[in-house]
C-alpha cells in the first residue's frame, strides 16, 4: 500500500478539488480527510456515514463550588484568562472556568489549596467512517475552539491505514490541511509521498516554498503541480524551477477552467465531466501513479 498526502502552502489553491478527482481516477483507494479544522471533501464525495465516534482530546477544568474557598489562587495563576470571578446573590466572590478559554494546562488543578478543581476529559470533535462512490472514507470534524487537531489527524490516518490493510486497498489518499502547522506535520509524517498544489501568485509561491521545505525536513518525497497555471505563466515557471531546484518532481499544470466550478455545483469532480482541466488532472495522476507503483520516488 502506498500513502499519498495532498497538501498546499495556503488555502484556496484547489488542493481538495484535485484530491477528489484523483480519488475518482484511482480504482482501489481509501480516502482520509485530514483537514479536520475545515473539512470540505465530503461536499464533493457525499459520504454515506457508517460509523460515528466522539473524539476525546484533552481535558478541561471545572471548579467545584462545594469545595471552593474563594481564595482566588486559580485566578492569579491562570495564563489564559479562563477563570471568571463574579459575586453571587449573597455578595460572595465565586469563581468558574470558561471552557472555551481553558487550555487544559492543569495549573489550577495542581495548585488549588482546597483541591476544588475537577479535571474532566473533553469531547473535542467527532470522526466518521463512511462509504463514497470512490471507496471507504475516514473523516472528522474538530469542535469549535477545540485543540489537539494533530491528534485527531493521527487518529484519522491510523484508522484509514487499518481499513486499507483489511480490505487490501493499494492506495491511501489523504487530504491535508493548508500551511505548515501541527495538523500538516501529522498528515505527512510517515507517508510515502506528498503532492503539493501551488498557485501562480506571490503568496502562493512563498507559501509553497515553506511547505516544500517542510517535506524536505521530514524526508518525504514531493510532487509539485500548479493549479490555474495560465493566470500567471511567469510565476508558474518560477514554481516549476523552485520544485526542481529543491529535488522535487514537477507533476504538471492544471489550466484555469470555469468548468471545474460548474462540475462542483453539480456535486461532481472535474474528471467526472468533459471539462478541459480534467485532461490536465489525468496526466498529473498518471505521472504520480507510475512513480508510486514503480517505486521511483527519488528525483
Amino acid at each position: 500500500m502506498h500513502e499519498l498526502v495532498v497538501i498546499s502552502g495556503k488555502g484556496g489553491t484547489g488542493k481538495t478539488s484535485l484530491l477528489a478527482s484523483i480519488a475518482v481516477l484511482s480504482s482501489n483507494a481509501v480516502i482520509a480527510d485530514c483537514d479536520v479544522d475545515a473539512a470540505d471533501l465530503h461536499l464533493l464525495l457525499k459520504p454515506d456515514v457508517k460509523e460515528h465516534h466522539e473524539f476525546i482530546g484533552g481535558r478541561v477544568a471545572q471548579i467545584l463550588q462545594s469545595k471552593c474557598r474563594g481564595c482566588g489562587e486559580c485566578l492569579k495563576l491562570c495564563r489564559f484568562d479562563a477563570i471568571r470571578a463574579y459575586r453571587n446573590g449573597r455578595g460572595e466572590r465565586v469563581f468558574s472556568v470558561d471552557p472555551l478559554s481553558c487550555e487544559g494546562c492543569s495549573v489550577c488543578v495542581r495548585f488549588c489549596p482546597a483541591c476544588a478543581v475537577d479535571f474532566k476529559t473533553r469531547t473535542s470533535g467527532e470522526w466518521f467512517i463512511s462509504m463514497t462512490r470512490c471507496g471507504p472514507m475516514v473523516h472528522a470534524k474538530l469542535g469549535v475552539a477545540s485543540s489537539n487537531s494533530g491528534k485527531l489527524v493521527s487518529l484519522v490516518r491510523k484508522r484509514s491505514r487499518e481499513i486499507a490493510e483489511e480490505s487490501n486497498r493499494e492506495l491511501l489518499l489523504a487530504d491535508g490541511s493548508p500551511g505548515i502547522g501541527c495538523p500538516v506535520i501529522a498528515s505527512i509524517t510517515g507517508s510515502d509521498a506528498a503532492l503539493l498544489v501551488g498557485e501562480p501568485s506571490l503568496s502562493g509561491l512563498h507559501d509553497l516554498k515553506r511547505v516544500l521545505d517542510l517535506t524536505i525536513h521530514f524526508g518525504i518525497p514531493a510532487f509539485v503541480c500548479v493549479n490555474k497555471w495560465d493566470i500567471n505563466k511567469e510565476l508558474s515557471e518560477e514554481i516549476e524551477e523552485l520544485a526542481l531546484s529543491k529535488g522535487a518532481f514537477f507533476a504538471g499544470r492544471v489550466r484555469y477552467d470555469r468548468g471545474v466550478t460548474g462540475a462542483q455545483l453539480e456535486g461532481k469532480t472535474a474528471v467526472e465531466t468533459n471539462t478541459p482541466a480534467s485532461e490536465d488532472i489525468k496526466k498529473i495522476w498518471d505521472y504520480i501513479n507510475t512513480r508510486l507503483k514503480g517505486g521511483r520516488l527519488c528525483a
